[in-house]
């Protein structure tokens, strides 16, 4: 009888030990597997430029960062900053002016982004500004991180028709 119970237990024991290495090989797998997975996602992507104006369409190019000559009148230029791959920081740049000589400019930056749900632009980011000079190029560092979409910027100048971007996908 006593041999009976020693196969019984050595089967038993041989039977766990199996189950635990398989699932030591598991583990080992998926932890090479994320790490592979982690190292892939780290690559630099290209930076490209892309100008917008007032009219909606998506953009062909990636953004760049901009030269702080690419403000213009009448226009809201986007631009990414920083790093190539994704920029959780982007420029909105326009030149505005006084409506009336010698009483400054107040402004207010608008950064919506596109809800399909609603199929309307909803505000994500605000932030308001001012002036005292005739004219000048305005800037703007909104932030985005960890929302993908479609977003537009805004710049509404007091006494001026609101000037936008093109719509622009960030996608991290």
């Amino acid at each position: 009888m006593p041999t009976t119970r020693s196969r019984a237990a050595l089967a038993g024991g041989t039977a766990n030990a199996a189950r635990l290495f398989v699932a030591a090989l598991a583990f080992t797998s998926a932890y090479v597997g994320l790490s592979a997975y982690g190292n892939a996602r780290s690559a630099a992507a290209p930076v490209r430029t892309v100008t917008l104006s007032a009219r909606e369409m998506p953009i062909a190019r990636p953004l760049v960062a901009a030269t702080p000559t690419s403000a213009r009148a009448g226009a809201v230029t986007v631009t990414a900053d920083g790093a190539a791959g994704c920029a959780p920081t982007y420029v909105a740049r326009s030149l505005l002016a006084e409506a009336a000589p010698g009483q400054g400019a107040l402004y207010r930056w608008r950064l919506s982004r596109w809800s399909p749900a609603t199929g309307t632009w909803r505000t994500f980011l605000a932030e308001h500004g001012g002036f005292a000079a005739g004219e000048r190029a305005v800037e703007w560092r909104p932030r985005i991180s960890g929302n993908p979409g479609w977003y537009r910027v805004e710049v509404l100048a007091e006494g001026a028709a609101p000037v936008r971007s093109d719509r622009f996908l960030v996608s991290c």
